[in-house]
């Protein structure tokens, strides 16, 4: 099986869309994972986003780059997060995309740091994101995109850290516009048994993302990738492979490694 390679939109030489896609193109990859602000700066690209879909460019997917998330223990952020998803749901559908990815929430709190105890349960947050998610998914399906929802590590969030608690969840809200995202970086550090975990997952997976053990690209660390590929070959996972992580050097440099890596 083939899979198809996004670079994150910001790691990018070129002024425009158009001039970005032909670089990744010369390096192996397939296409751009963009990023998503809020504050309406996503969904205020839509102009150049149609132009560059109509020129062929290839932008699948979109990663939520904001500081508040649909998880937030304030009401207000955590209502604002939920319509800047909406809006960036229709957004990249609007780009050719099929979904934006989005954790329940970054930095948020960590039961593994001080204080240890967070200011609402795990019960309620869950309860919490599960409610929101209903919304945003009912969105997204009116609109043909995804919600892929990213477990992070223990050290950035306190609530979905492993695949299984993105399914027990995803199960839970019941909607077509929900899946989930596996990123290989936090699968290092809460899978024990990646591959297994992955199968576990199965047809959930909606969304890749690529970070290796030291959250540099595929290669630079001792993440076990061949365990990943052979694992998404078993559940016939047909999405991307998108970059998300740091780089260990020059974009051109690096980006051909990781190709070369993955290809199978």
């Amino acid at each position: 099986m083939s899979f198809r390679l996004a670079a994150a939109e910001l790691t990018l030489p070129g002024d425009t869309l158009e001039e970005k896609f032909a670089f990744v193109r010369t390096v192996g990859f397939d296409g751009i994972e963009l990023s998503a602000r809020g504050d309406g700066i996503f969904g205020a690209r839509i102009d150049e986003l149609r132009r560059a879909r109509d020129a062929g460019v290839l932008m699948p997917t979109a990663v939520v780059h904001m500081d508040h998330f649909i998880g937030d223990f304030d009401a207000g952020r955590r209502r604002d997060a939920i319509e800047q998803l909406k809006i960036q749901l229709s957004t990249i559908v609007a780009a050719g995309g099929t979904g934006i990815v989005s954790p329940h929430a970054f930095g948020l709190f960590s039961r593994r740091l001080p204080p240890f105890v967070p200011p609402r349960s795990v019960e309620d947050s869950r309860a919490a994101l599960v409610e929101a998610l209903r919304e945003v998914g009912e969105h997204a399906e009116s609109v043909g995109a995804k919600v892929y929802l990213e477990p992070l590590n223990r050290f950035e969030d306190f609530v979905i850290n492993q695949l299984a608690d993105a399914v027990s969840v995803v199960e839970e809200v019941g909607s077509a516009g929900v899946m989930i995202t596996a990123d290989t970086f936090h699968m290092s550090i809460e899978e024990a048994r990646v591959g297994e975990s992955i199968r576990q997952a199965g047809s959930l997976i909606g969304h890749v993302q690529l970070g290796d053990s030291n959250r540099l690209e595929p290669g630079a660390g001792h993440y076990d990738w061949p365990e990943t590929l052979q694992a998404l070959e078993a559940i016939g996972y047909n999405g991307w492979l998108a970059m998300e992580c740091g780089l260990s050097g020059p974009v051109d440099q690096v980006l051909p490694r990781v190709a070369k890596l993955l290809s199978r």
